[in-house]
């Protein structure tokens, strides 16, 4: 039998500032998650941290701990999960003046 697996685009081509977070996704079902971060612009400013979040409801959010730099113009970043609960979003906290462009994609393996 082959693996189930999944590709789910949480942000395409979104403008970050201020607070900023992907789309939740629920992914109670997988084993092992990837989130891939590409920056499509030049980001502005001094960028943040991404966060790994996770939720019990989809609605209120903890961070789970792992942590992503977001990349530069034409780079591409990941993270490896795994013990993540239902649900799944990458969120940032950019300073003022400070905003980057994305597109997360989260890939998902039972």
């Amino acid at each position: 039998m082959l693996p189930e697996n999944i590709t789910a685009i949480l942000a395409r081509n979104e403008k970050w500032e201020g607070m900023a977070a992907t789309e939740p996704f629920e992914a109670g079902w997988a084993k092992e998650a990837i989130i891939f971060v590409r920056a499509l612009k030049k980001p502005q400013g001094p960028q943040p941290v991404g966060r790994v979040q996770i939720s019990a409801d989809g609605m209120h959010w903890v961070d789970e701990g792992t942590s992503i730099k977001l990349p530069d113009e034409g780079e591409t970043a990941a993270v490896k999960l795994s013990h993540f609960g239902n649900w799944l979003r990458l969120s940032a906290d950019f300073a003022q003046g400070s905003s980057a462009v994305v597109l997360v994609s989260l890939h998902l393996k039972a």
